[in-house]
């Protein structure tokens, strides 16, 4: 078990962390809680697999993969890393955020404008959707698909008619965050990836502001990461048995972690 270590005022300003407006500090805005993490175990993952959307369902990973050509839904052994069955998408969609409600999985693609809906006992298609805008992240409220798509913005979608029942503006102490990635439903909060850091943030699906900051640079330090591994984008969470992981695109392991809170 390792613990990550911190230095928030340093990495917060080289990051530019997550803020497309900047990062002036908005004062009546609450000082988010921040967090660093202790890991827990290292599971194998498959490193030519481009995760764009993770979750963890009934002892099983399910996982989204991007790029054209290589994007699939697949379903994974997490003790292993092997891919116990997959189903590849068409050459002309890239894979992206992914969710499971009610029986069914819901996956987005990037730029193409169309969803796919699969039986989760069989991972057979059976039907797609569409939406407007790029498909970035997903997950579900247990009623509602909650979806991003890169901006600031987080849709709340009806999974039946795939209309937009409400819009939720993401804050950082009163500022804008972009690039909101892959997404995870856990304890009533919503973990968002922000492309291109090694921070999650967590958002109050109520308000849409950040109250968690999360980092991550200490769990697979860029100096150490070969050339061909990507970002971190993959966040699954275990609510039976209350374990998280994580993971990123191309990365060799998915890392169960615990979060630790910064002493101030």
């Amino acid at each position: 078990m390792s613990r990550g270590r911190i230095g928030w005022a340093r990495r917060l300003a080289l990051a530019g962390l997550l803020i497309a407006a900047g990062c002036a500090r908005h004062q009546a805005a609450a000082e988010p809680a921040r967090y660093t993490f202790e890991r827990v175990q290292t599971l194998p993952h498959d490193p030519d697999a481009f995760t764009e959307g993770l979750l963890y369902d009934d002892g099983k990973f399910y996982e989204s993969t991007g790029l054209n050509g290589r994007s699939n839904l697949r379903e994974v052994d997490p003790n292993s890393g092997r891919v116990l069955r997959e189903v590849d998408l068409p050459d002309q969609y890239f894979g992206e955020g992914l969710a499971r409600l009610d029986g069914k999985f819901y996956q987005l693609t990037w730029q193409t404008h169309v969803g796919f809906i699969y039986d989760a006992a069989t991972l057979k298609r059976i039907g797609d959707f569409s939406f407007t805008g790029e498909g970035w992240g997903l997950t579900t409220d247990g009623t509602s698909l909650v979806m991003s798509d890169g901006t600031d913005r987080i849709r709340f979608l009806d999974p039946k008619t795939f209309a937009v029942r409400r819009w939720l503006p993401v804050r950082y102490q009163g500022k804008p965050v972009a690039s909101i990635n892959e997404l995870e439903w856990v304890n009533g909060k919503i973990l968002a990836n922000v492309w291109k850091t090694d921070f999650i943030i967590r958002i109050d699906p109520a308000t849409g502001g950040v109250d968690g900051v999360i980092d991550l640079t200490a769990l697979f330090p860029r100096a150490q990461r070969p050339r061909t591994a990507d970002v971190l984008n993959g966040i699954a969470y275990d609510a039976e048995s209350d374990r998280l992981f994580v993971t990123g695109k191309l990365w060799p392991s998915v890392y169960q972690i615990r979060l630790v809170p910064e002493k101030r």
